[in-house]
């Protein structure tokens, strides 16, 4: 779960520049698609948004199209699909449901990672609070990228927030490095024990991204080869962001930026 650290590419801090205002589009793009998540909307019409305002900034385009043979250019996941669902005109979000929307952005050459899962239109309880937690996981992981920490101080602070709500993090599926490559080493996993594997380093740049389901941690693969879905049915929420590790602390690259007054 540490990686292979003789790969682990550290990133200079012109590339984490790059990488920042890459990580300003990924984050404008997720906003943008999430306010038109309506009850109704199709999960390709979503997409086709998407790629259009990321290609509409000069120097960006849709990182996960294309990749690995994924046919759109966002992951859009409802309900009990955890990753990695593939957006269709046919697939329509309708009220109550939660939709995961995961999205890559290539921008100058370096690439940036970032997930939000929202909620359409009024849901239950249970679904907010899954959607509460998750965040809180990721805040968690967040704070414990420290320099001189470990991978599994990350694992272990979001692992913590998840069991004491006694929900689950979904089984295999971990973060990883990125920016020269949308998927790099070190691995970064959701559960782990303080101090264990690869060391952060300044320059690290890395993806955390918890993915919790309300129900057991056992996922499936359906036969499309590419959406991930929890084993029991129940509901899975996942949010993400790029943070590099500096000599300050952990540095948020997918933030929204803040409009001037």
């Amino acid at each position: 779960m540490s990686g292979n650290a003789a790969n682990i590419q550290l990133k200079s801090t012109r590339e984490i520049e790059i990488m920042a205002r890459g990580g300003e589009i990924l984050a404008a793009t997720l906003a943008r698609v999430s306010e038109n998540v309506t009850p109704g909307v199709s999960t390709g019409d979503l997409d086709e948004l998407a790629d259009a305002f990321i290609r509409g900034h000069t120097g960006a385009v849709p990182a996960f199209k294309g990749l690995y043979g994924f046919p759109g250019s966002v992951c859009l996941s409802i309900n009990h699909e955890i990753v990695h669902g593939i957006p269709s005109r046919k697939r329509v979000v309708r009220e109550g449901d939660i939709l995961s929307i995961d999205v890559g952005v290539k921008y100058d050459g370096m690439y940036t990672d970032g997930a939000v899962t929202v909620a359409v239109g009024q849901v239950e309880p249970e679904s907010t609070r899954l959607l509460e937690v998750t965040r809180q996981a990721l805040a968690a992981g967040i704070a414990a990228a420290q320099p001189g920490n470990h991978l599994g101080d990350i694992g272990a602070a979001i692992g913590a927030v998840v069991a004491q709500a006694g929900l689950s993090v979904a089984k295999d599926l971990v973060g990883h490095g990125v920016g020269l490559e949308p998927h790099e080493e070190p691995q970064v996993p959701n559960e782990g024990k303080p101090k264990r594997g690869t060391k952060l380093l300044p320059g690290l740049t890395i993806a955390i991204e918890p993915m919790v389901n309300l129900g057991v941690s056992d996922t499936r693969t359906l036969a499309d080869r590419w959406t991930v879905v929890t084993a029991d049915g129940n509901r899975s929420a996942h949010f993400e962001h790029t943070v590099a590790i500096t000599q300050e602390g952990p540095r948020i690259l997918t933030a929204q930026a803040v409009a001037p007054p």
